[in-house]
């Protein structure tokens, strides 16, 4: 445990510039880390088995993660001011850390393992990308495939905005897109694509075979699926609207389809 004063210590690398989206996509992935921010996020990546990199805190707190400084992880402390050179912002959870990542699930593996699925087309918001993962946890999904183009879970703010729970929800990339959705319709799902069309059926309308084993396909926020993945699904469903609203946030209109599929 070690008492830093210059932000531009090199031992704190992985915590700078937090606030530089396109900086850290090009960082993280390639280094092979994330940064889980608050005690509890850090917590429950540590519970899932994540290897700790290091663990930065504000001086003040250091009481709240004294039991995590018997790891084999460097601990930093730091004042507010330095924290705030370092990452590009005030850091009011007090305690950062930087994880190794793991290699990346295969696809078929997640399919074999999971009776419920959510399938994400371009979901590039990383808020929506955390919604969506606790509300999988919560309601009942098995695991998420990503297209692509879908942003990072482990990006700092879908870890944050999905309470850790990225670290329980099973995920893999599905590729080639959308060709690969013949694979989960061959693992025995049914591709239910959610759409706003007024011509879809109605989520509660569902029969008792397409609830079996549900794979809901989301796409971005305000494009919506692309015609060849609207084209690959089973069925197109949509969650019935009132007072002239067309459609809900993704995350929120995933958390109304998971509930829907799992009750």
């Amino acid at each position: 445990m070690e008492h830093v004063t210059d932000p531009e210590d090199p031992r704190l690398a992985d915590y700078r510039a937090l606030t530089d989206v396109e900086l850290r996509t090009r960082f993280e992935a390639p280094h092979g880390l994330f940064i889980a921010e608050g005690e509890l996020v850090l917590r429950r990546a540590l519970g899932s088995g994540y290897q700790a990199r290091s663990v930065l805190v504000d001086a003040k707190r250091l009481d709240q993660i004294g039991d995590l400084a018997t790891g084999s992880a460097p601990v930093y402390t730091a004042t507010q001011d330095v924290l705030a050179r370092l990452t590009g912002f005030h850091v009011h959870r007090g305690v950062l850390a930087s994880f190794h990542r793991r290699p990346l699930r295969d696809a078929a593996d997640v399919l074999a393992a999971a009776d419920r699925i959510v399938i994400l087309e371009d979901v590039n918001n990383h808020t929506n990308l955390g919604a969506i993962f606790r509300g999988a946890a919560a309601l009942g999904l098995d695991a998420v495939l990503l297209s692509p183009s879908c942003a990072d879970p482990l990006y700092r703010r879908s870890v944050r905005v999905s309470m850790g729970q990225v670290f329980a929800v099973p995920y893999a990339r599905l590729e080639p897109w959308p060709g690969a959705l013949q694979r989960v319709r061959e693992a025995r799902f049914a591709v239910l694509a959610l759409t706003p069309d007024v011509d879809a059926l109605p989520i509660q309308r569902l029969d008792a075979a397409h609830r079996r084993r549900p794979a809901l396909l989301f796409g971005a926020e305000g494009a919506g699926l692309s015609a060849s993945a609207l084209g690959a699904s089973d069925v197109r469903v949509t969650i019935p609207m009132r007072r002239g609203v067309d459609s809900l946030n993704v995350g929120a209109a995933a958390a109304v389809a998971f509930w829907e599929l799992c009750r």
